[in-house]
């Protein structure tokens, strides 16, 4: 799927979709819930987080 269709999809631009790629952008949660959606797939399968080393966010 190109970044174009992901976008058309989720109902965003494809610049969106490649700042979010780049870890340019955090999308807000209905974004990455939209995205998972589009790939019928958990928000876990297509988002990870991870606590900085020493713990602190």
């Amino acid at each position: 799927m190109t970044q174009k269709d992901l976008a058309k999809k989720a109902g965003v631009s494809r610049q969106t979709i490649l700042s979010i790629e780049k870890n340019k952008y955090t999308p807000s949660l209905t974004l990455a819930f939209e995205i998972a959606n589009v790939f019928g797939v958990g928000i876990d399968e297509v988002f990870q987080y991870h606590i900085p080393e020493g713990g602190e966010s």
